[in-house]
């Protein structure tokens, strides 16, 4: 059993930055993949990004090219997401979540998911 919590979140202004937090529980956390989520209510949880469990494999969904950045510390059973130039669409909760192995974009491939933590971008 894998627990994960996120932190980070809060509330900015458009263009500025935040950098959330994935940490895990599991000493085995360097087996898994991690991968980012976000939900806005009535709506269906979005990939975001994921990096795979040697962090040689990163993807980063289109909405976040170029301003988000995905990156593993083991050592300190913790996976970063790097947002920067915030805009106001981006306004979620942010779930983290683990699987195995390889990372994935489809919510239904991972095992053990974080409570989320809120975004919140001001125009």
């Amino acid at each position: 059993q894998v627990q994960l919590v996120e932190s980070g979140g809060g509330l900015v202004q458009a263009g500025g930055s935040l950098r959330l937090s994935c940490a895990a529980s599991e000493g085995t956390f360097s087996t898994y993949a991690i991968g980012w989520f976000r939900q806005v209510p009535g709506k269906e949880r979005e990939f975001v990004a994921s990096v795979s469990y040697k962090g040689d494999n990163i993807d980063v969904a289109d909405s976040g090219k170029g301003r988000f950045t995905i990156s593993r510390e083991d050592a300190a059973n913790r996976v970063a997401l790097q947002m920067n130039d915030l805009k106001p669409e981006d306004t979620a909760v942010y779930y983290c979540a683990a699987r195995p192995g390889w990372g994935s974009p489809y919510v239904g491939l991972y095992d053990y998911w974080g409570p989320g933590t809120q975004v919140t971008v001001s125009s």
